[in-house]
């Protein structure tokens, strides 16, 4: 009996461990081995030892790809959490016809990335684009947004903002599991929709508010689609993503060896983000207890 039980229990944690092994071990330690060698994907790997990673403090255009994925980081996280809970804090009212709204703001998220880069191409090209006619609409002047280095990364987080229905989604989720008794304690009390919002609500949805943030970090990092299709890391390499600057080393330059360095870079940057945001943000969530209220 002991025995079946534990052949059911290893049957079902077998996805995770096939995955973590396929996707994740052997990957990781082909590209460990990669980082020791200059390999063009033709002939064979040749052993270079530390060069691949010593070349790590010579390039130019390493610190400027980390600026850019910073910057996107710090700026579109931030603005997308807010974004996504005040969304979802307005589409948790139950009123007439909210299931549509709840759809239509969730819509873009289930849009093909690549048909997204394309419509927002289009959005944000200086003469014809919808943005531009807006903006100049209101009296404002014609922005080069896809072809200045100081706007191609601002449209860039402001198309990051497109997919904020994911997020949204979960926000919603948690709103509506939080009980209406506590509300309705603090509407007795005389409480007002500021208190409740700061004593109630954004306590409960800690949770679901630390989830969508490590998420969303872990995710900024790995940009790589809207740089990649909209302004090819251009202009003056202004979009030259992380992720972007890896795809272009591996493949176009066929430098595989130096491309799997910096992948080492991007995931020990994630790993120290994760530690930084468990040690000094997941300490301050607050998790309800059974039988606590």
């Amino acid at each position: 009996m002991t025995f079946r039980r534990n052949v059911t229990g290893y049957l079902f944690v077998s996805p995770f461990i096939l995955g973590f092994i396929f996707w994740f071990l052997i990957p990781a330690l082909i590209a460990l081995y990669l980082s020791f060698h200059r390999w063009n994907l033709i002939s064979e790997p040749v052993f270079v030892n530390f060069s691949n990673w010593q070349r790590l403090f010579t390039d130019p255009l390493l610190p400027q790809a980390l600026k850019a994925t910073v910057l996107y980081t710090v700026i579109s996280v931030p603005v997308g959490l807010v974004l996504s809970f005040g969304l979802a804090t307005l589409l948790n009212n139950q009123l007439p016809g909210i299931g549509v709204f709840r759809t239509v703001f969730y819509l873009p998220s289930i849009i093909p990335a690549v048909a997204s880069a394309a419509l927002w191409a289009w959005m944000f090209n200086t003469e014809f684009g919808l943005v531009n006619v807006i903006i100049r609409g209101l009296g404002g002047p014609k922005i080069p947004w896809l072809q200045s280095p100081s706007w191609a990364l601002p449209a860039i987080i402001i198309i990051s903002l497109w997919n904020v229905g994911g997020a949204m989604i979960i926000f919603l989720a948690g709103l509506q599991g939080i009980p209406d008794i506590y509300y309705e304690a603090a509407e007795i009390d005389g409480a007002g929709r500021w208190t409740k919002l700061r004593h109630i609500t954004l306590p409960l949805m800690s949770p679901v508010i630390f989830f969508n943030l490590v998420i969303g970090f872990i995710n900024s990092f790995q940009v790589f689609i809207a740089g990649y299709l909209i302004t090819d890391g251009g202009p003056v390499n202004a979009t030259l993503f992380l992720v972007l600057y890896i795809y272009r080393t591996g493949f176009r330059s066929l430098d595989m060896g130096y491309a799997a360095v910096m992948s080492w870079v991007l995931f020990f940057i994630l790993i120290g983000l994760s530690f930084l945001v468990f040690r000094y943000i997941g300490t301050r969530v607050y998790y309800e207890t059974p039988g606590e209220g």
